[in-house]
């Protein structure tokens, strides 16, 4: 293992105990990003996009200088794919949803492990265009049995990495080319996979991506990813500022995004989160540097192994990834959770917005999940060895 960055010093604010283990919700920030956001705000806080002014042209260059860096991170090419940004990962397959025409759509796909994000999505399109919806099983590798499936004409919304265990779509590929060979159209929710499990996205031949930029050590914010020929197929409705060239009358305006170098604002109405945006680009540049050294598979390992080993725990995952969720035989996750919070560990109980697998399918009570970020140490597993300890006693 290559060991040429040292992130002890990124978390200052991390105290002595702290063990943060929610991650699969929202990342901590490392100082290079917060100091990028807080440079946007004491030193050139203005509009982007509208101006002509020292601080705009600035604004304009790191926000463009963004959407460069997630491409060159999916190693997509920009004449192929464009970026805009949106909220969050839930805004952005609804807003691809809520425009996108139903022509040709035959039905509409997603799978069980879902988060609520596609799997209501998929839900309220389906029932908008009175088409049939089909959800279809994962493996527990994660993958889909691509020959019980037809993609005749499909929608398919998937995640290609769960929130509930960090299983891959390990055959995300295949999914893609026969949805294609289809005629479907397919989006990925991207969530869990950008920061630490993005490899398998990069030169994808998806129509679209989503994700968000507070899962991957940046501030909150949404991102879309997609595919020019794809363009044609979205029927504008949630139209504001920015997104026009000009408006002759109450009926009649030009849309920014029919110009190929301005396709982004197909999606980006009124003024945008130029700050946070603008410290994505930072996170990129971060990630790229510790995940070189990162350990986190190690720990990742190392924590699965301590609570398959702890009696009275029951671990869902069936492999070590980041993202670990289990329950106790006798003790409420609820409770786990308070309780391990005491001890300064900081994890996630319930059912993670998954309700229809976790609860309907599996039938599972609330789980207890621990998500290991990048600001971790082999001292925070340490100490949640020592207090799983006290479970079995």
């Amino acid at each position: 293992m290559t060991k040429n960055y040292d992130t002890s010093t990124d978390f200052p604010y991390l105290s002595d105990g702290d063990v943060y283990l929610d991650s699969a919700c929202q990342s901590l920030r490392p100082k290079p990003v917060l100091d990028a956001l807080n440079e946007y705000y004491t030193s050139y806080g203005s509009c982007g996009e509208r101006v002509k002014y020292a601080w705009g042209v600035t604004v304009d260059e790191k926000v463009e200088l963004t959407r460069q860096k997630i491409l060159q991170y999916l190693k997509l090419r920009a004449k192929d794919y464009f970026v805009s940004f949106t909220l969050n990962t839930s805004y952005g397959i609804n807003l691809i949803l809520s425009q996108i025409r139903p022509d040709g759509i035959k039905k509409v796909m997603t799978s069980d492990i879902e988060h609520n994000s596609p799997f209501l999505a998929t839900i309220t399109f389906a029932q908008k265009h009175n088409l049939s919806r089909e959800v279809m099983t994962r493996n527990d590798d994660g993958s889909i049995n691509l020959d019980d499936y037809d993609f005749t004409g499909a929608l398919v919304v998937v995640n290609s990495v769960s929130n509930i265990d960090g299983r891959e779509l390990l055959n995300l590929d295949d999914l893609i080319k026969a949805v294609h060979r289809g005629g479907g159209i397919i989006i990925i929710d991207a969530a869990q996979a950008m920061a630490h499990m993005s490899t398998p996205l990069e030169k994808t031949e998806a129509d679209a991506i989503c994700f968000s930029a507070h899962k991957m050590y940046a501030p909150s914010l949404g991102v879309i990813v997609m595919r020019r020929d794809l363009l044609p197929r979205i029927e504008t409705s949630f139209i504001g500022g920015g997104m026009v060239d000009d408006v002759t009358d109450e009926k009649n305006f030009i849309l920014s995004a029919d110009s190929p170098d301005h396709a982004y604002t197909k999606f980006e109405a009124g003024l945008q989160a130029w700050g946070e945006i603008i410290a994505l680009g930072a996170a990129i540049e971060w990630l790229e540097k510790v995940k070189k050294s990162s350990r986190i598979e190690e720990y990742s390992e190392r924590l699965y192994q301590i609570l398959t080993d702890t009696p009275g725990i029951n671990v869902v995952n069936h492999a070590p990834t980041p993202t670990i969720s289990w329950y106790h035989d006798r003790i409420d996750a609820h409770l786990l959770s308070e309780a391990l919070s005491d001890q300064g560990i900081m994890t996630r109980s319930g059912y993670f917005c998954c309700h229809y697998y976790l609860d309907k399918v599996k039938h599972y009570p609330p789980l207890v999940r621990m998500s290991l970020g990048l600001h971790n140490k082999s001292t925070d597993i340490d100490q949640i060895a020592a207090i799983l300890i006290k479970l079995s006693c």
